[in-house]
């Protein structure tokens, strides 16, 4: 139906294998290193972990939003070439804000019809590198005329259709929802201290790459590296759950007067990056992480922007012929609390399904890599708990809503 969304059913996808970077916070240990350089420690990560070569991989798809280096134009290129595909595979840098990570997904499904065989996917975001940028200085500067260099990490938050920056588009939801500070303070709350205990319980470990310092060499090409900052050693984990409570969260100030989102309610701004392996169902020789089922993407009102996984996840079970009740968990990005409390209230979601192991509040949100994470540890959680279908799902700035259909290829009824 014409502007209803878009819906893509995968008959025999696969997600192999997937692995990523720890979260790390803005300014801390990977806030000098290059997306590019993240995206190859990743890439070859997932290749190892599979056991395959470089040369296995027909397709390369990359994502990141950031210009965050100055060969940033070549990011899906190199992360191919140095994780050791071959020369002769193309490359192609996709995004789609924060749903990145599920469109490199639907991509790479997509291109199984064809002649790929297998996808090497990848996402890195270097929130620390977004840089200080002008794009009206070009032909010099004018005396006494106005410098306009800014900030693009923080003017890439503002929407200019509505006149809104992020923050205040879940603000909306929570006058349109009801949502109170209180309640939002409340599930920010229980996010970190969900997350906490996954962390401390191990949750992530089996996703989780260490990096340390490194130096990537290419035959015949120069070598590329990872320097972490601040002398910092090896990096295992993710570095922003930490304890807290309400009393904590109530104290900070709300970003806008009349709004409830703050600093603690919000997602946390770090540095990661996270890669995939995708290929046919019917080619894997040993158990795969997960099978890719089917995907929605929707458009919203630029200034309800967060709402916008509530009707990509109702067109999701609608054409897959599933109801809510089918799913045994939901991973919804949280880029602030009131905009998944909206969703979740929406759809009438339960709180046993939705982020148990916490989410983006408490992990952080490298824009292009948290789709893949979503999915890999949903994928992960359907395999411990023996659950058959999970949904990722994520708003999308400008006003889209994206989500993923998997299933467990291990379940058992």
């Amino acid at each position: 139906m014409s502007g209803a969304g878009q819906y893509s059913a995968f008959a025999d996808a696969a997600m192999f294998e997937a692995v990523r970077t720890p979260w790390v916070d803005l300014g801390g240990a990977l806030s000098q290193v290059s997306p590019i350089d993240l995206g190859i420690k990743v890439g070859r990560e997932v290749l190892a972990r599979a056991g395959l070569q470089g040369q296995a991989v027909d397709s390369v798809l990359a994502g990141s939003m950031a210009q965050a280096s100055f060969d940033a134009y070549l990011l899906p290129r190199h992360i191919g070439l140095y994780s050791g595909v071959a020369q002769a595979v193309p490359a192609l840098g996709v995004q789609r804000i924060c749903a990145t990570g599920f469109e490199l997904l639907r991509q790479a499904a997509e291109q199984l019809r064809d002649e790929v065989q297998l996808a090497l996917c990848v996402a890195a975001e270097s929130m620390s590198r977004n840089p200080i940028a002008a794009y009206t200085h070009r032909g010099g500067f004018r005396l006494g005329g106005e410098v306009q260099f800014k900030d693009f990490l923080w003017e890439a938050l503002y929407d200019p259709a509505p006149g809104l920056d992020m923050i205040a588009t879940a603000d909306n939801l929570a006058r349109r929802y009801g949502l109170s500070r209180e309640a939002v303070d409340r599930y920010a709350c229980a996010s970190h201290q969900r997350a906490l205990q996954a962390q401390q319980e191990g949750a992530w470990v089996d996703e989780i790459v260490p990096v340390d310092n490194q130096v990537f060499e290419l035959e015949g090409y120069q070598s590329r590296r990872i320097s972490l900052a601040r002398q910092a050693g090896v990096v295992s984990q993710d570095s922003h759950p930490r304890p807290t409570d309400l009393a904590a969260l109530a104290r900070l100030r709300a970003v806008h007067a009349d709004g409830v989102q703050t600093a603690g309610n919000s997602c946390a701004v770090v540095d990661g990056a996270a890669a995939a392996l995708v290929g046919r169902a019917s080619d894997c020789t040993r158990p795969a992480l997960t099978r890719l089922l089917a995907s929605a993407v929707v458009g919203v009102a630029p200034e309800f922007m967060g709402i916008g996984p509530a009707p990509a996840i109702r067109l999701l079970l609608q054409r897959s012929g599933l109801s809510l009740g089918d799913i045994g968990r939901f991973e919804i990005n949280e880029a602030q609390a009131a905009q998944v409390l909206a969703v979740a209230q929406e759809l009438e979601l339960d709180s046993d399904r939705l982020n148990v192991q916490g989410g983006s509040l408490a992990l952080g949100h490298p824009l292009a890599a948290s789709g893949l994470r979503l999915v890999m540890s949903l994928a992960r959680q359907l395999r411990q708990h023996n659950l058959r279908y999970g949904i990722a799902a994520a708003c999308v700035g400008g006003g889209q809503g994206m989500a993923l259909l998997i299933e467990n290829p291990a379940w058992r009824a």
